[in-house]
């Protein structure tokens, strides 16, 4: 498989990953609150990528710990917490959508701060992807009146971390093993989640009944696919191709989420689907340019 393959197949695997990540958040959030869900998510995942990927951090050389920092929380830290908070009020497929907004900042960012280049193409394939966006959203809202709109904010915020990590990586971090990177991510991220799970009530409330079980179980489930092998595959695909290409994971993932969405009764719309193409058409504009 070339270079270009493994790109694509890639980009298809963390879609459908991260895609499906939205609903398991919700169905976490059955049995456990954001703030409770998130440290939870994080220490999980730091637990197994230790296991697995501790013999990796003697790659990271000393100048590198600090872009390792950043990342860590910028990437994954903040954003965590600020989805979860989101999915708690606002459907889990409008959150995904949202997270649409990457692309263009880290479009944005990778020519204003790092100074990367861009074609044209790339420029119109992502503001159709926004127009797409901007669809989905404003039906998404006149279809849940009831919903607090306010918190939809918490997922335009984590989109800016995820454009500074993606540009950061290709930038500071791009000769580094992507397993070294991430577990050297959630190596930082360790102690504050577990100052925050013990501060959030967990071991003291959790009793074990049937709903918060099977809210671990989404965690888990979260915390190994979701964060920890899909944050590996991410880096990679940073690494091998360009941070526009990589944040386009965004916009494939919306479709993934509505699908789980509908099936889990949130209200879909053929101006939805539409909207869908739309963002197909952008993601291609956005990676036809070479």
């Amino acid at each position: 498989m070339n270079q270009q393959q493994r790109k694509w197949l890639f980009l298809i695997i963390l879609s459908l990953v991260w895609g499906s990540s939205y609903i398991l958040i919700k169905k976490a959030l059955v049995g456990f609150e954001p703030i409770t869900l998130s440290a939870l998510r994080i220490t999980t995942s730091a637990v197994l990528l230790l296991i697995f990927g501790f013999s990796s951090l003697k790659k990271i050389q000393k100048h590198q710990w600090k872009y390792i920092f950043y990342t860590a929380f910028l990437g994954t830290f903040f954003p965590v917490f600020l989805f979860s908070f989101a999915v708690k009020e606002i459907d889990s497929s409008i959150a995904s959508i949202l997270n649409s907004l990457t692309p263009f900042n880290t479009f944005f960012l990778g020519v204003v701060v790092f100074g990367f280049g861009f074609k044209k193409k790339q420029f119109i394939g992502i503001l159709l992807g926004l127009i797409g966006t901007s669809i989905l959203i404003l039906k998404g809202a006149t279809m849940n009146p009831n919903q607090n709109y306010w918190f939809a904010l918490l997922p335009i915020i984590a989109t800016f971390g995820y454009a500074i990590n993606v540009n950061m990586v290709k930038k500071h971090l791009a000769d580094l093993d992507a397993l070294a990177i991430i577990t050297g991510n959630f190596l930082m991220m360790l102690p504050p989640a577990i100052v925050v799970l013990y501060f959030s009530g967990f071991f003291s409330s959790f009793s074990g009944n049937e709903i918060q079980i099977q809210s671990m179980m989404y965690v888990v489930i979260l915390a190994l696919f979701g964060t920890g092998i899909a944050k590996v595959l991410y880096t990679k695909l940073v690494q091998i191709s360009t941070p526009v290409f990589a944040s386009s994971v965004t916009y494939l993932m919306p479709l993934v989420a509505i699908f789980w969405g509908s099936l889990d009764g949130e209200k879909l719309s053929f101006l939805q689907l539409l909207a869908g193409l739309i963002i197909m058409l952008g993601v291609y504009l956005v990676n036809k340019a070479k």
